[in-house]
């Protein structure tokens, strides 16, 4: 599946790295090329959110505090109205 080919498709501003296997500790491998193109390197923490029903999302932390800050921004922007 390198390169995000996916029998689906590949979905439009998203990317298919693979799969991963649980194995009996919980633990799982995040594909090479999706470490490389996030650069997560050995011993960063990543946030793991639930999306619903969907399943789970892996995020680095920083990036969830980007889009904090750019909502309370923006919720700011439309209270001064």
């Amino acid at each position: 599946m390198a390169g995000g080919k996916h029998i689906l498709g590949k979905p439009k501003n998203h990317r298919i790295f693979g799969t991963a296997r649980v194995g009996e500790r919980g633990q799982i491998v995040i594909p090479k090329e999706a470490r490389q193109f996030y650069d997560i390197r050995p011993g960063d923490t990543v946030l793991v959110l639930g999306s619903g029903e969907s399943g789970l999302v892996l995020s680095k932390p920083e990036v969830l505090d980007r889009v904090a800050r750019q909502i309370l921004e923006d919720m700011g922007r439309n209270e001064e109205k």
